[in-house]
């Protein structure tokens, strides 16, 4: 498995966030909710809230806010934090790109077929009919739903390690963000964490919660080590998110988004096609976040999941700095924009049944010319969809 990555960055922004450069800060402010904690950087315990010792003033709060800009406040040098504060890095910062292949159905069939003869039968995990019928029930005309679920499945093994810190800071801009753009709707948040046989758990999971300070203190609890090789236990991982709670009704928007950057054992290709199909039933749909060093094997059944589940393939990018490099993904036409931004918007697509390109302010690098309708001509004549 790879090291862990560069430095982290010293702060942590909370609020809805701005467009711009992937490496600006973010501007704070909003108004709290019960459950959320205010909209202003600062120093965390490891598994608890900030006290207000290390809060940054709110003189220098105020004056950032009326400035747009995020302040990031280091303790006083009389009193250097404790040995127990945690420093979490600068949210909004990682970067990702989108792909729905369901869209780009024609596209992606031959991939598929390609990586399944290459690779041998454990990749055949569906049949012809099955992936024309997950497109067919993606691609019809959706209902807008007034409930939202969203469980967060994380591979925590020790090449997550970057990747995990930095998630572990965008929470609360991803959940203000939620709650300004859908006031009326109280989100359930739910936890899955995974490693592999052999390592301190396997898998390991925290209920849906309204509760976001729960949410959060479960999420920045978690730590990244093990692994040892590069495939993971993805299909404990998937099932045990599929055992929480998840409410059954069809007003209710059922997100799991799957971030790793490993596949699942050799062998176990037929396990994780039932496991994705569970979810197909359950109605969730699978958004993968593939991470730094994720191989072919790894994006071919992420893209799989989102395919069948009526998701879509989320990608991080370079374009952050952040980490070991991302392996160019076989996808020839994108934008990238923050992943913060990126998974707000697909959960708006969720919660209103119709599709949502990237604000144009929010685009930080298109790949493959998209032209005034989001589409890419390749050279061999067909068009396919950016995300």
């Amino acid at each position: 498995m790879r090291t862990l990555g560069m430095a982290l960055v010293v702060g942590l922004m909370v609020g809805c966030g701005a467009a711009g450069s992937p490496r600006a800060t973010a501007p704070s402010g909003g108004a709290g909710a019960p459950g959320d904690v205010p909209a202003q950087p600062g120093y965390y315990p490891a598994a608890a809230e900030a006290s207000p010792a290390t809060a940054p003033p709110a003189e220098a709060s105020a004056a950032a806010a009326s400035k747009g800009a995020a302040v990031a406040v280091a303790p006083p040098s009389s009193s250097p934090p404790r040995p127990e504060l945690r420093v979490l890095p600068q949210a909004g910062q990682l970067t990702a790109g989108v792909w729905d292949d369901n869209r780009n159905f024609d596209f992606w069939k031959p991939y598929a077929l390609r990586f399944t003869e290459n690779n041998g039968r454990d990749f055949a995990m569906f049949t012809a009919s099955e992936l024309e019928a997950a497109r067919v029930q993606a691609n019809a005309e959706q209902s807008a739903r007034s409930e939202l679920d969203v469980q967060l499945v994380l591979d925590t093994t020790g090449s997550m390690g970057d990747e995990l810190s930095y998630l572990q800071s965008e929470f609360d801009s991803i959940a203000t963000q939620v709650r300004t753009r859908f006031p009326n709707v109280t989100p359930r948040w739910s936890l899955v964490v995974y490693k592999d046989h052999g390592d301190v758990y396997v898998a390991k999971g925290f209920e849906f919660t309204t509760d976001t300070n729960k949410f959060r203190s479960n999420l920045r609890a978690q730590s990244a080590g093990g692994g040892g090789d590069t495939p993971e236990a993805v299909v404990e991982g998937l099932s045990l998110g599929l055992s929480q709670q998840w409410r059954s009704g069809a007003n209710v928007a059922k997100i799991a988004f799957w971030v790793a950057d490993a596949p699942a054992h050799p062998g176990e290709g037929q396990k994780l096609a039932s496991v994705i199909r569970d979810a197909k039933k359950k109605g969730v749909h699978i958004y993968p976040i593939a991470s730094s060093d994720a191989d072919d094997a790894a994006e071919y059944q992420m893209r799989s999941a989102a395919q069948m589940t009526a998701g879509r393939y989320v990608f991080l990018t370079n374009d952050s700095g952040i980490g070991n490099s991302h392996a160019e993904p076989h996808i020839p036409c994108y934008n990238v924009s923050r992943l913060d931004h990126a998974i707000v918007r697909m959960i708006q697509v969720e919660m209103s049944g119709r599709f949502a390109p990237p604000e144009s302010n929010q685009v930080v690098r298109s790949v493959g010319r998209p032209n005034a309708e989001g589409k890419c001509q390749l050279s061999s004549g067909m068009l396919v969809a950016s995300y």
